[in-house]
């Protein structure tokens, strides 16, 4: 017996759970070691490829901006990562998940706040488009200067025109006043209204009077309709 106990005390015993329970742990964090020394090295490769791509387009001298496709959250902060140090300006736009990308663009490119709207906005930038609109927006303005002013010259215009707009809608009374007005200023009256003997309150008069009967004899309409509708029903 003591020999057969001399031999069983020498082999090794069972592991217990607490031993399997410590290699279970050991595995798991040997695979998210791995794991995430797999996710630096694909990081490590991406950057790599973005400071190329942003190289060639430094080197570019035809290229002024470049738009990177969507990316997610921490590929876009390496891109943006890269070009800052590149001397690039960058921003960013889309939503997230869906088309949230990067744009790049050299230092001496004249970025404008319209152009910076347009992106946000999700619209493409067309210079051309830009210029014209900007022009009939300063016309627009010289215009309206140019009303401004008279109007304080002649304050009866613009009770004129808001007499118009009550009337006939504010756009197309506005133009009508405006047209009646430059005819006054400039000496030429139609002949039509040479024979109009009335005033303007008389007239604005008759016009409010001729609209009140016109919406009468349609609302008179509408319910005789609706009343011939009833009788007609079983």
């Amino acid at each position: 017996m003591d020999l057969l106990d001399s031999i069983m005390s020498k082999m090794d015993k069972p592991p217990s759970m607490n031993d399997k329970h410590k290699k279970l742990i050991r595995e798991q964090q040997k695979a998210v070691e791995e794991a995430k020394s797999k996710e630096r090295e694909r990081l490590n490769q991406f950057r790599k490829h973005i400071e190329e791509r942003v190289n060639r387009f430094i080197q570019n001298v035809t290229l002024m901006k470049k738009k990177f496709e969507p990316m997610e959250r921490v590929a876009r902060s390496i891109v943006r990562d890269v070009a800052d140090v590149a001397g690039l300006t960058t921003y960013a736009f889309g939503n997230e998940d869906v088309d949230r990308h990067v744009m790049v663009f050299k230092k001496e490119y004249p970025l404008t706040e319209d152009e910076l709207e347009a992106y946000k906005n999700g619209d493409e930038w067309d210079p051309e488009k830009a210029k014209e609109t900007a022009l009939l927006k300063e016309k627009q303005q010289q215009e309206d200067k140019v009303r401004a002013q008279q109007m304080k010259k002649d304050p009866g215009s613009s009770k004129f025109i808001e007499k118009y707009e009550r009337l006939v809608g504010k756009e197309t009374g506005k133009e009508s006043a405006r047209i009646l007005e430059v005819n006054k200023q400039f000496g030429y009256v139609r002949s039509e209204l040479k024979k109009d003997k009335r005033t303007i309150e008389e007239a604005l008069a008759d016009i409010r009077a001729k609209k009140m009967k016109r919406e009468q004899g349609e609302q008179e309409g509408t319910e005789n309709d609706t009343q011939s509708g009833n009788e007609a029903q079983p």
